[in-house]
This record gives structure tokens, C-alpha cells and sequence, in this order.
């Protein structure tokens, strides 16, 4: 058990490295406010129809079984998370906020997919555990405040990027829960391929008519390519093998990598206050790991339910 733990530590490790260059590489292809370049809708949707293309392949490839019927009420959700909510807010958010204001708001989808995980594979973190995540979250908006010159103003992008962490969190969770019975690989490639009657006619309504810098073309391949998919092979594997609520402490340092990336592709300044939070948060995510996490199933491999049948 504690080799699989580590093993779905360091996977989740890589999916966040990966998910940690998307909204430098968005911000890079979305633009600016004075110098626009893809639509937030385009970079959403044709990211996704992309990856769904790709996806498609590889299911043929996997000779993927069919999903079951308890799966598609879950697969449906991870695909309204993951697919549809997360992509499309933060691709317009992106355009108004730096790399790096964005990278703190980051800082609070760990707490959210831990309490997704937490209700829906039934864990109880002990209370040192919660400690640990709120004390890392804690850090991130004290780091946000202090930034901001002394108040966080809460404009609509932010409001956007926090809807998009809330789906993040919601598709994380699922997603996370169908690998214990799926491959981890199919069950993002089933959410987009799903999504594929959808994305596909968005991209192409939305897509832009003009000419655009190669920068911003590379960094759309980068979201479709990496962060569409490649990034939850490591990432939805990671969760199946340590567990959700253990895994999705990972993401505190996301916010940070984001902001080393974003000094060479944006041009951001990264000081020492932001180091000194980054050493802090790592801190707690460490300690956090060596918390216990209890379950209180009695056995191993449960079934999916469906909704109702949770409901009871």
C-alpha cells in the first residue's frame, strides 16, 4: 500500500507540473485586453476537440471496453468539470488577470477536490490532515492579500476562475473515482470523445479568422495536447493509487510552478515574498501526507452507484 502511495504521489507531482504551464500558456494564447488574440470560447472548446480526436484514436487503439451503465452518470460529470467548466472560465478569465494573480487562485482547488474526494469515496481525513490543507490555503490567500497591496479585489475574472476551480474540483473528484474500476487514461478520453458532438462545432464557430503570432499557436497546442489530455494519464492515475483527498494536496505547489513558468513565457517578475510563500506551502503539503486518511468502507472495490442509489 505505501509503495502505491508514493507511486500516486509522484504521478500526481507530474499531472500537476503539467496542469502548472496552462494558464501562462492560455494568457500567452488568449492575449491581452489591448492586444487580443484567440477567444477564451476557441481555446476552450477547440483544446477539447483536439484532445478528443486523439482520445478516439487511442480508445481504438486500447481496444477500450464500452463503459458500463453505473459509469456514464459519473463520466458525464467529469466531462461537465474537466471538459466544459474548468477550460472555459479560466480561457476567459485569462485575458484580464496576469499569469501569475491567477496562479493564487489556484491555491484553493486542493481544498476543493479534497472535500469532493472526501464525500464521494466516503474518506475521513483527521482533523490533522484538514489542519494541514487549511493552513496551505490559508497561506495561498494571505499571499493573494498581500499582493493585491492590501485587499483582494474580487472582480469577474476572479469569479470566473473560481468557478473554474470548483469544476476542476467536482471532475477531479469523479474522474478520480471512475479509475478505480477503469483504466485511468480512458476515463479522460471517454469525457472528451462524449463532449466531441459539442466541442467540435464550438471550436469551428469560434475559431479565429485572422493571423496570429506561432506563440500563440504553440500554446494552444501546449493546453490541447498536455493539459487536455497527456496530463490526466498522470494525473487520474495518481488519484486511483493514493487516494483523492491524499493526491489533490499535490496541487498546492501548482500555483507556484505556474508562477516560475510564467517568468520566461511571460515576462513576470518572481521575487523573494513569492518564494518564501512557495517554500511555505511545500512545507504543508508535506506534512499533510503524513496524516492519516481512514476510510470507512469495509470493502476494497466498491461499485459505482448511481445517482439515486447514492442518494439513499
Amino acid at each position: 500500500m505505501k509503495g502505491n502511495d508514493q507511486l500516486g504521489l509522484w504521478l500526481g507531482f507530474l499531472g500537476v507540473a503539467i496542469f502548472a504551464l496552462t494558464l501562462p500558456m492560455t494568457r500567452l494564447a488568449v492575449g491581452t485586453p489591448e492586444s487580443p488574440l484567440m477567444s477564451g470560447v476557441f481555446i476552450a472548446m477547440g483544446r477539447a476537440a483536439v484532445a478528443a480526436a486523439l482520445s478516439a484514436l487511442f480508445l481504438l487503439a486500447t481496444r477500450a471496453p464500452w463503459p458500463r451503465r453505473a459509469d456514464w452518470w459519473p463520466l458525464l460529470l467529469t466531462c461537465a468539470g474537466v471538459v466544459f467548466g474548468f477550460p472555459l472560465f479560466t480561457s476567459l478569465a485569462m485575458r484580464h488577470v496576469e499569469a501569475v494573480h491567477a496562479s493564487v487562485i489556484v491555491g484553493v482547488l486542493p481544498l476543493a477536490t479534497a472535500l469532493v474526494g472526501a464525500l464521494l469515496h466516503r474518506q475521513r481525513p483527521s482533523l490533522g490532515f484538514w489542519l494541514c490543507a487549511a493552513l496551505g490555503s490559508g497561506l495561498v490567500v494571505a499571499y493573494a492579500v498581500l499582493r493585491a497591496g492590501g485587499g483582494l479585489r474580487l472582480h469577474v475574472a476572479d469569479v470566473l476562475l473560481l468557478a473554474g476551480m470548483a469544476c476542476a474540483a467536482v471532475g477531479y473528484g469523479y474522474g478520480a473515482r471512475l479509475s478505480q474500476r477503469m483504466r485511468a487514461e480512458h476515463v479522460i478520453c471517454w469525457a472528451l470523445v462524449i463532449a466531441w458532438p459539442l466541442t467540435l462545432p464550438l471550436a469551428w464557430w469560434s475559431r479565429p479568422l485572422t493571423v496570429l503570432p506561432a506563440s500563440a499557436w504553440w500554446a494552444f497546442g501546449y493546453v490541447a495536447l498536455f493539459s487536455m489530455w497527456i496530463g490526466f494519464f498522470a494525473w487520474y492515475r495518481g488519484l486511483a493509487l493514493g487516494g483523492t483527498v491524499r493526491v489533490s494536496q499535490v496541487q498546492l505547489v501548482q500555483p507556484f510552478l505556474s508562477m516560475l513558468f510564467a517568468v520566461p513565457l511571460l515576462g513576470e517578475r518572481l521575487d523573494a515574498q513569492t518564494l518564501a510563500f512557495g517554500i511555505a506551502v511545500i512545507a504543508t503539503v508535506f506534512a499533510g501526507k503524513k496524516m492519516p486518511v481512514r476510510s470507512t468502507r469495509t470493502d476494497p472495490a466498491p461499485p459505482l452507484l448511481s445517482p439515486s442509489a447514492e442518494q439513499r
